[in-house]
């Protein structure tokens, strides 16, 4: 068969260069993107981190002065869980069960969101997002928009936690975002680094496929906003 044959012409190539006579790389060292261009792989890359449904993400970014964390794990339904935060702004957890978008943030979090006079009250609290709040927030769909992945250009390979990744780049108006994709396996986005005086950033992308469960608080342990907001 033909697949036999190639690999035996691999086993000969590599016979020779034992003994000096030329070079020999193996099946692994081949480019799997090979012939694609920097947009179609991106493309690939956000239809199979779709496809993959639950996924965790982390890293961190620049608002302003600030150094905020993330930590989310999303669930193929579009539920989430995690946390985001730091520094003077406080933290919160959030949480999206159910298409209903839960917050439960400290007394810094609510007063840099501008609650400042019932900061006390729902501290630690949950608080349930109006009738209005997307609980698509977490979806991958939301994650990896394909249609956003345009102009890119692929530079030299590189690696993320010991995995080979092709990079990917798009400048736009002093805003560099790196894109970093498996070149092993299934093509998925790896991490994704913003640098640019607006939003610096780097996301790490990992546990594609693995269960995530969310379930949303209990009734006793939720406050509404709508009410909240009440005067």
């Amino acid at each position: 068969m033909a697949a036999n044959r190639k690999l035996l012409a691999a086993a000969v190539a590599c016979a020779a260069a034992f003994v000096g006579i030329t070079g020999c790389s193996s099946e692994d060292d081949k480019d799997p993107f090979e012939g694609m261009s920097a947009d179609k792989i991106a493309k690939k890359a956000a239809d199979a981190s779709k496809d993959a449904g639950s996924f965790k993400v982390t890293g961190e970014g620049k608002q302003g002065t600030e150094t905020v964390k993330v930590d989310f794990s999303v669930a193929k339904s579009g539920d989430c869980k995690g946390k985001v935060g730091g520094g003077a702004g406080g933290t919160a957890e959030l949480l999206v069960a159910d298409k209903t978008q839960y917050i439960k943030g400290d007394e810094a979090y609510w007063k840099a969101m501008g609650g400042s006079g019932k900061a006390s009250t729902i501290k630690d609290k949950w608080v349930k997002a109006p009738s209005g709040g997307n609980g698509g927030v977490c979806a991958p769909e939301a994650m990896f928009q394909s249609k956003e992945l345009k102009k890119l250009e692929r530079e030299k390979d590189s690696e993320v936690d010991g995995k080979k990744a092709a990079v990917l780049t798009k400048d736009d108006s002093g805003k560099k975002t790196t894109f970093y994709v498996a070149a092993e396996g299934k093509p998925y986005f790896l991490k994704i680094v913003t640098s640019g005086k607006e939003d610096p950033g780097t996301m790490y992308f990992s546990d594609y496929g693995k269960p995530v469960a969310v379930k949303a608080p209990a009734p006793g342990d939720v406050m509404d906003m709508e009410e909240l907001m009440k005067p």
